[in-house]
């Protein structure tokens, strides 16, 4: 329940990671992008480390390319990943040891605590960590990283009794935008860090005890939407004083900006929440009913649709460019009339995706009587 890539949440905000757990798991293509990005980069890795036969990296390519996510893009960002892990670790001289997906071991100071840490190198005493970050959205740093230094203390933990390590490298690699960044810290400042912030928090998390605080934190959290003390936080904005005096402050401004992309996102998940539970569940929310969304006509098929214009002595280079002119512009050119005569039958208008709208709008909500009325219409 308390992973080391939720650290900054459970950490900053304790009861957030036992209410998280009564939202389900969504899956995400990013993550699943990631997923694949980070299996990439340990094949190429052990096999450069002779940690895998080539026998096994041509099977594992094979299984990776299979992937939907998987492209050339993806080939060079994960060499450049790949390229840094091996320039580093040739800069720390042949003694050096490298250690490639290695799980983790953290119930000492998290309850269940455990992580798995992209690359480890351990050199005299130093250890440095290095971590793949295949995501575009948001920059990712090292500095006082808590995934990055929870994934530290779990690495001195497990091989602390071979390596005396005195100085911790922190290192992010993140090849799609650019960003890299690195944090060195005292090994024994870490580990008290871990004994007096990480320990008695974690606690305090596993339980769901302590105070709900919102932040920046709560970004990545499942419970956003519905987690009143993040409405609050947000609402803050709301509370402004637009009207004495008549224009907002410089300050006021500023304080707009520096929020406007958390709120932005949170009232987003709250919308996203609420039309899942009314599609999914069945939920009634006060004001608002389900409906079927717009859509767009479309064709059946554009092959059928160029012969049978062709047919009725259109021209191709009339109907089409690259491709098929859109429904608008055909209507256009042809006249609604003839358009109409020729095409009808090979035009289809799909369901939409269900909507979220007032209950003053005019369309039947869903798996309602108004709605079957219309359908046998």
């Amino acid at each position: 329940m308390l992973s080391a890539s939720g650290a900054s949440k459970w950490l900053n905000c304790t009861p957030s990671a036992v209410l998280e757990s009564q939202f389900d798991e969504k899956p995400s293509s990013y993550a699943d992008e990631g997923t694949l990005a980070h299996r990439l980069s340990e094949a190429y890795l052990k096999l450069y480390f002779r940690q895998k036969t080539k026998q096994w990296f041509k099977k594992e390519i094979i299984e990776i390319k299979k992937s939907q996510y998987y492209d050339e893009s993806m080939e060079e960002y994960v060499d450049q990943y790949v390229t840094y892990v091996m320039e580093t670790y040739n800069t720390y001289g042949k003694n050096s040891i490298i250690f490639i997906e290695q799980t983790l071991d953290l119930s000492k100071y998290i309850p269940e605590g455990q992580g798995t840490n992209d690359v480890m190198i351990f050199s005299q005493n130093v250890l440095e960590i290095i971590d793949l970050k295949y995501g575009r959205g948001v920059p990712v740093y090292a500095e006082k990283n808590k995934q990055m230094m929870l994934y530290a203390v779990g690495s001195i933990e497990k091989f602390g009794f071979i390596y005396d390590i005195d100085i911790v490298r922190m290192s992010i690699y993140q090849p799609r935008i650019g960003n890299y960044s690195s944090w060195d810290i005292n090994a024994e400042e870490l580990i008290i860090w871990a004994e007096q912030e990480v320990k008695p928090k974690a606690e305090l998390a596993f339980k769901g005890l302590g105070e709900f605080v919102a932040g920046q934190h709560c970004l990545f959290c499942k419970a956003k939407p519905m987690c009143r003390a993040n409405m609050d936080y947000q609402l803050e904005l709301a509370k402004l004083d637009f009207k004495k005096p008549d224009l907002m402050s410089d300050e006021e401004v500023s304080f707009v900006l520096e929020r406007q992309k958390l709120f932005i996102d949170w009232v987003g998940s709250v919308a996203e929440y609420a039309l899942e539970q009314a599609a999914k569940h069945n939920k009634k929310w006060p004001g608002v009913k389900l409906v079927e969304g717009r859509s767009n006509r479309k064709y059946l098929d554009d092959e059928k649709v160029v012969k049978r214009l062709t047919d009725a002595g259109w021209k191709l280079d009339d109907i089409s460019t690259r491709k098929l002119l859109g429904i608008v512009a055909m209507e256009k050119l042809l006249g609604k009339i003839t358009f109409q005569d020729i095409l009808t039958d090979l035009l289809v208008k799909p369901q939409g995706s269900p909507a979220l709208v007032s209950v003053k709008d005019k369309r039947p909500e869903l798996n309602s009587i108004e709605q079957a009325k219309e359908d046998f219409k």
